[in-house]
């Protein structure tokens, strides 16, 4: 089952592998009375509905290699064999106290690894004991993370990549975008952050999968 989300100012994002990507365009004119246009760009694909619906694509794995412009009816060709492209593709998943880190070759993980570090939650109870709290927990956070940054940094540095996708909690991926030795890395990160629950290898294997799909953002017609 695909994978949805509703967007910030309207819209939903589905989530579609590559060898569907063809026929869920399919069944979108079918749905929406046929295609009137499609618009590529190297970062993004608009297809126009004949009733007003749209279907909107920000192209992973950038630039999308074709001719910019509009085009009469649907023509999605080239994203979909941009988006079947074999790549390896270097995986950082990461929340407070887990993480797991590997490299994908297609949507098959060929090195990984992955580890969880005790973070106590958040202490409710006032005075000396819980700024004592807060300092133990903000000190298991620092070591939790740095021993994140060193995997990344293990597994993925000197390894050569196509693309790096990340995943989990954003203030954890800041953190590790503030270490030196990782900077030049996960600038190259996709803009995407994929939605994980706790760090395993079982999601990191998902994360592999989900890794090669695109979101598409469906507006319905106003």
């Amino acid at each position: 089952m695909s994978r949805v989300r509703q967007v910030a100012g309207g819209g939903r994002a589905v989530e579609v592998e590559p060898e569907r990507l063809s026929g869920w365009f399919d069944r979108f004119a079918d749905r929406h009375g046929g295609v009137v246009r499609t618009e590529r760009s190297p970062r993004r694909v608009v297809v126009h509905a004949s009733d007003g619906a749209r279907a909107e694509v920000a192209v992973p794995f950038e630039p999308l290699a074709t001719a910019t412009g509009e085009v009469p009816g649907l023509a999605v060709e080239p994203l979909v064999t941009h988006l079947l492209r074999p790549r390896r593709i270097g995986l950082v998943l990461v929340r407070l106290g887990g993480f797991s880190v590997g490299v994908a070759q297609g949507s098959r993980v060929v090195a990984s690894a992955t580890d969880r570090r005790l973070v106590h939650g958040r202490h409710k109870a006032g005075g000396w004991s819980q700024q004592r709290f807060a300092r133990r927990r903000e000190g298991q956070a620092r070591q939790a993370l740095r021993a994140a940054a060193d995997t990344v940094a293990r597994v993925l540095l000197g390894t050569e990549l196509d693309a790096v996708v990340v995943g989990g909690d954003r203030g954890a991926l800041d953190a590790l975008r503030a270490d030196p030795r990782l900077a030049e890395l996960l600038d190259r990160a996709e803009p995407r952050v994929l939605d994980v629950g706790e760090p395993r290898r079982s999601v990191l294997d998902e994360a592999a999968a989900r890794a090669r799909c695109v979101e598409v953002v469906v507006v319905d017609p106003t």
